[in-house]
């Protein structure tokens, strides 16, 4: 096991505020394996509601790669606290995989630091369908619903630190 990995498991959990109210989400998900994305959407919108949110806005694209056009899209409207982007990506007998999920990474925080919000990656990278199905609500959790959990506590941290900077000017 990776030292890092054996150090992350070892380290206390995250205190989350639960109110989530007031807190606009966008979240847009990938219809490429739409089964798996599905899932990873009703497990970010569940996440978000059990927090004290409300609906999130939701968004489709076409596949991983578009992810980051329409968080753009989404992130640019003024409206939008945080965009949660969900997609599913399974090595195949190429390389293919690797430039499409670089891409998206890079694109997803290049949208995240050109209009200061935050955008969250819940794009499951994985080898098998079966793997990807375990980490969509199965054996594994819902990565969307941490991809959620994450957007929200990034989205309430930045309204902190806005608030606290707006007290501080004369």
């Amino acid at each position: 096991m990776r030292p890092e990995a054996t150090q992350h498991s070892q380290q206390p959990a995250i205190h989350r505020p639960h109110d989530a109210s007031g807190v606009r989400i966008a979240v847009v998900a990938s219809s490429y394996h739409a089964d798996v994305t599905g899932a990873l959407r009703d497990g970010a919108v569940a996440a978000l509601l059990a927090r004290g949110g409300t609906n999130p806005l939701l968004e489709s694209a076409p596949g991983a790669f578009e992810l980051p056009m329409i968080a753009q899209a989404l992130a640019a409207r003024g409206d939008v606290d945080a965009v949660v982007a969900l997609g599913c990506v399974l090595t195949g007998e190429t390389s293919h995989d690797r430039y499409i999920c670089d891409a998206v990474a890079h694109g997803l925080m290049q949208v995240a630091l050109r209009h200061g919000t935050p955008v969250t990656f819940g794009v499951l990278t994985c080898v098998t369908i079966e793997q990807a199905r375990a980490r969509s609500g199965g054996t594994k959790g819902n990565k969307g619903g941490e991809a959620m959990d994450a957007a929200i506590d990034a989205a309430l941290a930045i309204r902190r630190h806005a608030d606290a900077a707006a007290r501080m000017k004369p």
